[in-house]
């Protein structure tokens, strides 16, 4: 959700099953309420759309927060996680893959440039993220996406989708090769 639907931790944490809604043939997260209270529809990819009903299949979610804690035993229980919850994941599961220093934001970050290398116009990049202006989505951050595809000349030809179980979780990267 970070990567595919472009989240910030604050928006995942409170994300509940009711939002998730098909909008025009197409899955959403509708009226999710972002920073500064500003309120959008998020399309989901199919890609993330497939691994969002796996975990909540197992996870056994039928109302309420979607992202709940996993205890050792692989037990699901709460009402949800702490955005700290998510930082130490996303952490956790590149560095068991091999990548250094990325947080939950560079996934974010990686989900802008890979629309806008995939031909998305600005606006449509600033709505997806939910920025208030253009000017903040403009200056895309090259830092996360140059880390996660920094062997790779063309990422299209060359990155794949990775399920990584990490701490009860699977967490879903697109690494390159």
């Amino acid at each position: 959700m970070l990567l595919g639907c472009g989240l910030r931790r604050s928006e995942l944490v409170g994300l509940e099953i009711h939002e998730v809604q098909t909008r025009q043939g197409h899955w959403a997260i509708v009226d999710l309420v972002g920073k500064g209270r500003r309120v959008r529809t998020v399309p989901i990819p199919q890609w993330t759309k497939r691994a969002l009903d796996r975990w909540i299949t197992a996870a056994g979610i039928t109302e309420g927060r979607i992202f709940r804690a996993v205890t050792k035993r692989g037990k699901v229980w709460g009402k949800g996680i702490s955005q700290n919850v998510v930082w130490y994941v996303v952490r956790d599961c590149c560095k068991g893959v091999g990548l250094q220093h990325i947080a939950p934001h560079d996934l974010r970050r990686t989900c802008a440039k890979l629309c806008h290398s995939g031909g998305g116009e600005l606006e449509q990049i600033q709505f997806l993220l939910g920025h208030a202006s253009v000017q903040t989505t403009e200056p895309i951050n090259l830092r996360a996406y140059e880390r996660i595809f920094m062997h790779s000349r063309d990422y299209r030809q060359v990155c794949w989708l990775y399920e990584v179980p990490c701490a009860g979780f699977v967490v879903l990267l697109v690494l390159s090769g």
